[in-house]
């Protein structure tokens, strides 16, 4: 019996450690953070700002977890405002992805609220608001993932080294919701502060008159690669850094350092180039690559590179560069010890050759042509032919029949990196059994009314895509647009398929660039409502995106009323957007005020006259867009004219019809269309019976400043004017109206 005790003890015991072993194996580490959101002041221009400070920095501070952690994060909204924080590219549940009034309720100012999400994966991420246009004046940092060292993936030379976390980002000082105002009000002031106007005085001394004038006949606004102006680029909230030391350990010649660089602008794409030679791109978007050598790349927006440079030689510091996509401004990291090499500035784009690229590929319905030539994968540049540092005085080369037209690995020595030079370790290969849904879309957008969409539908205009858990979701996307567009996917990895088999990348970002079509492919593996978008801020904002839902999926505890929720994503694209002009001239007073949003347009426009025409009128519009390109909008209206006129004295129009303009207050319909050259024609019937037809347009580019204006109609009215810009709100203005006569004076815009 004693022996049986004992022997009964013992096994207790045993199966007591066993538990414990068990239960130490298994157990999860808890990392909390606590982030405090706040207003804050900064001044990165000499001129003192409002910014959102997390923890008193920005960028935000970089979060740091090992694969098998648990993330416990208090986010603390300490601002007089809603935030929220998206974990951008994480595995987790849908309820913690932090896509206000999807996903979650905003966060309340004043209140706290708690992400907790197990970490299962591992990789360069980062983090940032999704509410508003919060992201741009601070809220983003990175978010690393490190492997557990016994991990089988674990690759000695590269997971081992001394590593830099780097966010890139940019700062204006003009407030973001001013800038999406200005953009969608076609306002060219940050051309002007990039000096990239492409006028007809600049095309003539260029010997590009004739395609300055076939882009406008073809209804196209000038060439350009970026929608904003930045006034600096920032490196971990620096233009300038110098990192002479890792952890502690002072560099040298020799020593590699891998840099896990995420993207966090608002709407900028850079170019990456290091003056110490070779960039070797190790892992994309979290996950590893093969590793690659090149002399350049390009970081989308959003994207996260993982990449791994040397410093070659003793007592130098290497410059590290990130270089706006316009090539307007950059940042540098000084990398190592010792005298300053730099990287050769990249020169100035040559617009007027984009420009007549650009012209090649538009069709006057406004569709891209892509001229047979299936690109894919950021493979042709179709922005070479500006490349001076490629083309040099000469063109690229312009056989439709070569493959490698605008390849710019193909046409110098210069080696700039594309997807289908990225190969996955491992084999990403979906489930083979798993039924397969394809779903195809084509990116869509008119610059001049600065709306973005997929098939011609912005986000509030679309349903929710269903799909199945367990479904295998293939999306061929075509981009038929002029602007490049980094797709979004939350939740989720998927394969780009860019010719490695099963060893295709697991990426979460995809770039597509214009007349591009990829395809890419995932698991359908966590319900929930995510959000798939353009990451370029202003064109998310803009309604450019969708929403994958699973079908028969539970309710989201944390959205109580999903109609509520809704209304309050859709308002986002459905923003009416304000603009506002005041012409104070010595012949009188003229100017017009409009709200606009996606469809829909409300203008007043109103003259009063001084001199001949000792009167007022006023003309209000209320119109919604129609069609892929909206440049056709019926409108209904209302004319308010009063004039002093002689006793016997009538006006008449072209058609013989009498014009009460002495006194009139009438009703009308009408239809506004852009016609080539950019003119707008009207066609508008009172219901006093008058008809009038006008032609019409404001901002012909003559010189960089300088805009010539013209308006004539049928009822036998004509102007003509120069406008003089000085900055974004005052110009100097001259014109003859037919009504008013000459005037002279100062116009206020907004």
């Amino acid at each position: 019996m004693a022996i049986q005790k004992t022997l009964c003890k013992k096994v207790l015991s045993l199966a007591i450690l066993f538990t414990l072993l068990i239960s130490n194996l298994f157990a999860q580490k808890i990392v909390r953070y606590d982030l405090y959101v706040k207003d804050t002041i900064v001044n990165f221009t000499g001129k003192a700002k409002r910014a959102i400070a997390v923890n008193g920095q920005i960028p935000m501070p970089t979060l740091t977890f090992t694969e098998g952690d648990t993330a416990e994060i208090y986010v603390h909204n300490e601002m007089n405002e809603e935030t929220s924080l998206h974990w951008h590219g994480l595995f987790l549940p849908n309820k913690e992805d932090g896509v206000p009034n999807l996903t979650q309720m905003p966060i309340k100012p004043h209140t706290t609220h708690i992400y907790r999400f197990p970490i299962i994966q591992n990789g360069t991420h980062w983090y940032h608001s999704h509410s508003g246009l919060q992201e741009q004046i601070g809220m983003y940092g990175n978010f690393v993932m490190l492997k557990k060292t016994n991990d089988p993936t674990f690759r000695k030379g590269i997971d081992d080294l001394a590593t830099v976390p780097i966010v890139l980002s940019e700062w204006t000082n003009i407030k973001p919701e001013n800038i999406h105002r200005m953009l969608h009000n076609a306002n060219d002031y940050p051309a002007l502060k990039k000096n990239a106007v492409q006028s007809y005085g600049e095309a003539i001394k260029a010997g590009h008159f004739k395609t300055k004038l076939k882009n406008e006949w073809k209804r196209m606004l000038a060439m350009d690669v970026s929608d904003v102006y930045y006034d600096k680029i920032l490196m971990n909230g620096k233009p300038s850094t110098d990192l002479t030391r890792i952890e502690g350990k002072q560099l040298k010649g020799g020593d590699k350092v891998r840099l896990r660089i995420s993207n966090g602008g608002a709407s900028s794409y850079f170019w990456l180039t290091y003056a110490g030679g070779k960039i070797t791109v190790v892992a994309n978007d979290g996950n590893d690559v093969e590793p690659v050598e090149v002399d350049r790349l390009i970081i989308a927006v959003s994207e996260t590179y993982d990449v791994v440079v040397t410093i070659p030689a003793e007592n130098t510091a290497f410059e590290f560069l990130a270089t706006t996509e316009d090539r307007t401004n950059s940042a540098s990291y000084y990398i190592g010890n010792g005298i300053k090499q730099l990287v050769s500035p990249q020169p100035r784009l040559k617009y007027f050759e984009g420009m007549k690229m650009m012209n090649d590929m538009m069709k006057m319905n406004g569709d891209l042509d892509d001229m047979g030539m299936n690109m894919s994968l950021n493979q042709m540049d179709m922005n070479v032919v500006m490349y001076p540092e490629i083309t040099g005085d000469a063109k690229p080369k312009q056989d439709d029949k070569d493959p490698n037209r605008y390849n710019a690995n193909a046409l110098a020595d210069i080696v700039t990196l594309n997807y289908a030079m990225l190969k996955s370790p491992i084999n990403t290969a979906l489930p083979k059994d798993a039924p397969v849904k394809e779903l195809k879309f084509t990116l869509t957008g008119n610059m001049n009314r600065y709306v973005w969409s997929l098939d011609n539908k912005v986000v509030s205009e679309a349903d929710k895509i269903l799909i199945k858990k367990g479904e295998n979701i293939r999306i061929v996307i075509y981009n038929n647009s002029m602007m490049r567009h980094p797709m979004h996917l939350h939740g989720h990895d998927f394969r780009l398929l860019n010719g490695q088999g099963d060893n295709a990348p697991l990426k979460n970002i995809v770039d597509i660039m214009p007349m591009e079509t990829d395809t890419l492919e995932f698991n359908a593996n966590v319900e929930g409502d995510w959000f798939f978008h353009c990451h370029i801020l202003y064109h998310m904002m803009s309604g450019m995106g969708r929403v994958f839902t699973y079908e028969n999926q539970a309710a989201n505890p944390l959205i109580p009323n999903p109609k509520l929720a809704q209304r309050k994503l859709f308002a986002d694209d459905r923003k009416m957007h304000f603009m506002f002009q005041n012409d104070f001239a010595t012949n009188g007073n003229d100017g017009e005020m409009m709200l606009q949003n996606t469809r829909w347009s409300i203008g007043s426009e109103w003259r009063l006259g001084y001199h001949n025409m000792h009167g007022y009128e006023t003309e209000t519009h209320i119109g919604r867009y129609l069609g892929k390109m909206q440049w056709l909008m019926p409108f209904v209206g209302f004319d308010w004219r009063y004039r002093k006129m002689g006793i016997d004295e009538q006006e008449k129009n072209l058609f013989g019809q009498t014009n009460t303009k002495d006194n009139r207050a009438v009703l009308s319909l009408g239809v506004n269309y852009t016609l080539p050259m950019l003119v707008r024609f009207q066609t508008e019937i009172f219901t006093d019976g008058i008809v009038r037809l006008q032609l019409m347009r404001e901002d012909i580019p003559v010189t960089k400043r300088l805009r010539f204006a013209f308006m004539v109609n049928t009822d036998k009215e004509y102007m003509a004017g120069l406008n003089y810009i000085f900055n974004r709100n005052f110009s100097l203005r001259t014109h003859y109206d037919s009504d008013m006569g000459f005037g002279a004076g100062l116009t206020f815009s907004y």
